[in-house]
């Protein structure tokens, strides 16, 4: 059993998948052997979260989830742990397994009752085996009541496979599609301190709404070897450090201008600018679209200002639209003419979205072998898309990986869980990062820290995959109770 960190890079499985290996898998081992794996899986853990645990209540669903519960009852009881077991199943229609599982508990001896235990303190544990992945309706009825009793518990909750309400491959509440899907969890749905992802890791425990409701992530492959199966995306891992050879100088690791700075908001291009530098370029240049700005930053001395036709922009990576305002459209015909990679972000994007004729110079640069990368939040996204925020956030690998495919270009769709997408690339959702990110101007500092890491050399996705993470991870070891600004994360690219 693994301990789901950011360190390792790690493989992710939809639904659709999942259910071809556990088949598989079915085909092979006798009956009702995976849920006897599953299920002692889950009293395993639930051991180790809660050794001294005087009660372990386990509340379990009419399906294959619930047969799991069971099934961890049954060894949790022999183990002394008292679990007490509320069970929704109909014995008239309940899948065979499950049934098989719900025998053995009433042998063991195991305690049922309609409803938690009322003095369960935090020293205890609820387990959630209400639903599993194949769910797609909001929780009802008793699901809903048993739901709200394992977020009321002082107990904390271990999920099984996942919180109950989630949907397994976009992290979206289930129910909540469309115009809600950015909304807080619906009452009915279980937010976790602990999941325990059996067989397969799920791509919606790590985006939207899924980091917050499954807690620490937790997977026991069953002893199965899904080496060989198609992934649906990656967990990113840490990033290889990257050498510098000594006989080194300022031009060998890439020069980057920033374009942006419209009237008042040139500390968006400041911003990139710096962290680009701190981020391992070379040389920065900065070109504010502001006429009457400053051209100098007193504490950085080492960014060079231009004014953007003055610009020498042959070998650079350009990193457009950071405070950009109006003013960016006026040049985004010539950065979108640019050679060399380009990372359109903020205001680039929503000039983007407005015309179509940027758009087809956008296809155009792919065509010539050109490497862009678009930074949108997800509103951006949504009108790069023509939808809604909320759709977007409804299926977030989905719309980056149609924005990749519509615009020939890799895309890093921020927010919880960021996922990075590219044209034939499996899509890659990134671990790192939390609510300290939340802070205006954290996205042009990311915007920069792309821009070095194309400008030394990387590919384009693999350079969206290092920054993203890298720019999570700062946000991760910045010290707990402390506020973290922009500036601040910029100076500790």
């Amino acid at each position: 059993m693994d301990r789901i960190t950011a360190q390792g890079a790690q493989r992710l499985f939809d639904t659709a998948a999942t259910r071809q290996l556990e088949q598989a898998a079915a085909a092979q081992l006798p009956p009702h052997a995976l849920m006897q794996r599953a299920g002692l899986a889950v009293a395993r853990l639930a051991l180790a979260l809660a050794p001294h645990a005087r009660r372990v209540w386990i509340a379990c669903g009419p399906g294959n989830n619930g047969g799991d519960g069971l099934e961890a009852a049954l060894h949790l009881q022999r183990w002394g742990k008292a679990p007490v077991l509320t069970w929704l199943g109909d014995e008239t229609n309940s899948p065979p397994d499950a049934l098989l599982s719900l025998a053995r508990a009433r042998a063991a001896g195991v305690e049922f009752a309609a409803d938690a235990p009322g003095d369960l303190d935090p020293g205890d544990l609820c387990i959630d085996a209400l639903l599993g992945i194949g769910s797609s309706g909001a929780l009802r009825g008793r699901l809903a009541a048993l739901a709200q009793q394992l977020n009321d518990s002082a107990a904390p909750v271990l999920a099984v496979d996942l919180p109950s309400g989630l949907n397994a491959d976009t992290g979206a509440w289930l129910g909540t599609a469309g115009a809600h899907a950015e909304a807080a969890a619906p009452s009915a749905a279980v937010r976790a301190q602990h999941t325990l992802s059996l067989l397969t890791l799920k791509p919606g425990l790590f985006t939207a709404h899924g980091r917050d409701a499954s807690g620490q992530v937790w997977l026991d492959d069953l002893a199965l070897d899904t080496a060989a199966a198609p992934c649906s995306a990656t967990l990113l891992g840490e990033p290889t450090a990257r050498s510098r050879l000594h006989a080194s100088h300022k031009g060998s690791f890439g020069d980057v201008a920033i374009v942006g700075g419209a009237k008042g908001m040139s500390g968006a291009a400041l911003l990139a600018a710096r962290a680009a530098l701190h981020g391992g370029a070379g040389r920065v240049y900065v070109a504010l679209l502001d006429p009457d700005a400053i051209r100098a930053d007193s504490s950085q001395p080492e960014l060079m200002f231009r004014d953007f036709d003055a610009l020498d922009a042959q070998g650079m990576t350009l990193v457009c639209g950071c405070g950009g305002g109006e003013a960016v459209r006026a040049v985004l015909p010539r950065v979108l003419g640019h050679a060399s990679p380009v990372v359109l972000d903020a205001d680039a994007l929503n000039a983007l979205a407005r015309e179509t004729q940027l758009q087809t110079l956008l296809i155009a640069r792919a065509q010539r072998g050109r490497v862009t990368v678009l930074t949108p939040h997800p509103l951006e996204a949504a009108r790069l898309l023509g939808c809604s925020a909320a759709q977007v956030q409804s299926q977030r690998l989905q719309s980056a990986q149609q924005l990749a495919e519509r615009y020939h270009c890799s895309v890093v769709l921020k927010g919880s869980g960021t996922v990075i997408a590219a044209p034939a690339q499996t899509p890659a959702i990134n671990p790192t990062g939390n609510a300290r990110l939340a802070t205006a101007g954290s996205g042009d500092v990311l915007a920069g820290m792309l821009g070095a890491a194309l400008a030394s050399g990387l590919p384009a996705f693999a350079a969206a995959c290092e920054s993203v993470y890298r720019h999570g991870a700062l946000a991760d070891r910045w010290p707990a109770g402390l506020p973290l600004s922009a500036s601040q994360l910029a100076a500790n690219g």
